[in-house]
């Protein structure tokens, strides 16, 4: 038996006040990372030493906020949110001196995904009832998916969230303690798994998932999201000759952001549903490939295609199932040769090309190319545990 963090995700219906009390908060956040950026790019333009967030911190509240008084609407937002802000600077800033990413970006309003962090710091903080959160300086707030999040009265503890606006609907993250948690033993064997681009995975055990994205609805929703698009930019071009107003282009533009929001929410949820199946059958560990998905992307061709197969999603929410239930998740190198091993005689064969989407062997056998590669990932012998 041991302790979990496990996060939960949510729709909220907050009242018009907590909304214009969001909305300034998430500003606020979006002005303090980019002025922090900016700061440390000044300062190392004049030679000067680089500011950790900690310090940036208690410069801002105790001399730059003092000597600017048009600069004190800073205070009035969340002080812990505006906190983690400056912070999430700093690791991005740490990230880029240990070569792990580019210089951070700033983050541009109506783009950038910026989010209201809170934690709780006494015990009337994000308390959580059937049909509502109790969120510092917000108040209680009414959860569209009554039940979905665990309440206070069963012994779970929600130690911190954030509150997201997307497409102008409002969502709540929290990451909440579950108590005691029972792993179970699976002793089942293992199974491989192939991510790819014609299909999203093949598993070892025969099991196929398919691409989403080649369906019907998804086809659909992306036809309409291109003819609103140039909507979008044809109003903007008429802008310019006066034909058209602001309040159009918002319009608009919301138009655009929920279709967007809601092919995403097809595709997560499609992600969600087979990671749920896969970790049902209980096997003892789970090997995938370590994919080059930046390098992927670079190809113009294939881009879009790999974008929309969300790799990296599939991957952290697998490794979240899995510690979950106890399951093994190993990590094959993306140099392994899994498509090109025969995984009957274990022959590689090096002349293998991308459009061969069947596996012949010399030895006679024949499998389809992933379904092999699965089954190799599944017996490879030199992984990392995730």
């Amino acid at each position: 038996m041991r302790k979990l963090l496990k996060s939960f995700k949510t729709e909220i219906s907050p009242t018009i006040e907590q909304k214009i009390k969001i909305n300034k908060t998430i500003g606020t956040c979006r002005y303090v990372y980019n002025f922090y950026l900016d700061h440390n790019k000044t300062l190392y333009d004049n030679g000067e030493k680089f500011m950790t967030g900690k310090s940036f911190s208690v410069w801002l509240n105790n001399e730059y906020i003092p000597n600017n008084p048009d600069k004190i609407w800073i205070k009035e937002a969340y002080s812990k949110a505006v906190k983690k802000s400056i912070e999430d600077g700093c690791t991005a800033f740490t990230r880029f001196f240990k070569h792990q990413s580019a210089f951070p970006n700033f983050k541009k309003k109506g783009k950038s995904d910026v989010k209201m962090y809170f934690v709780k710091n006494n015990t009337k903080d994000c308390r959580c009832e059937r049909h509502r959160l109790n969120i510092p300086t917000l108040g209680w707030v009414r959860i569209k998916e009554k039940g979905y999040i665990p309440t206070t009265k069963d012994g779970w503890k929600i130690k911190s969230g954030t509150v997201s606006v997307k497409a102008d609907r409002y969502y709540v993250s929290v990451l909440v303690e579950i108590p005691d948690v029972k792993i179970a033993n699976n002793s089942n064997g293992g199974i491989g798994i192939d991510l790819g681009l014609k299909d999203l995975a093949i598993v070892s055990n025969g099991k196929t998932y398919k691409n989403i994205n080649k369906s019907t609805r998804i086809k659909k929703l992306e036809k309409k999201l291109r003819r609103e698009q140039r909507c979008l930019s044809r109003k903007y071009e008429n802008l310019k000759k006066g034909e058209s107003t602001q309040k159009n282009i918002q319009k608009q533009k919301l138009k655009v952001q929920r279709l967007h929001h809601k092919i995403d929410n097809i595709r997560t949820d499609y992600i969600n549903k087979s990671i749920a199946e896969i970790v049902k059958t209980k096997p003892s560990y789970i090997t995938i490939e370590n994919l080059n998905v930046s390098g992927m992307m670079k190809n113009r061709h294939l881009s879009k295609a790999v974008a929309s197969q969300k790799f990296y999603e599939f991957r952290t929410k697998l490794k979240a199932k899995c510690d979950e239930n106890g399951i093994e998740l190993r990590v094959v190198d993306r140099w392994y040769p899994s498509s090109k091993i025969c995984h009957c005689c274990g022959a590689i064969k090096k002349d293998l090309k991308l459009s061969d989407r069947i596996y012949h062997c010399d030895c006679g056998y024949v499998e389809d190319r992933d379904f092999n590669a699965a089954l190799n990932l599944k017996d490879a012998l030199t992984y990392e545990v995730a």
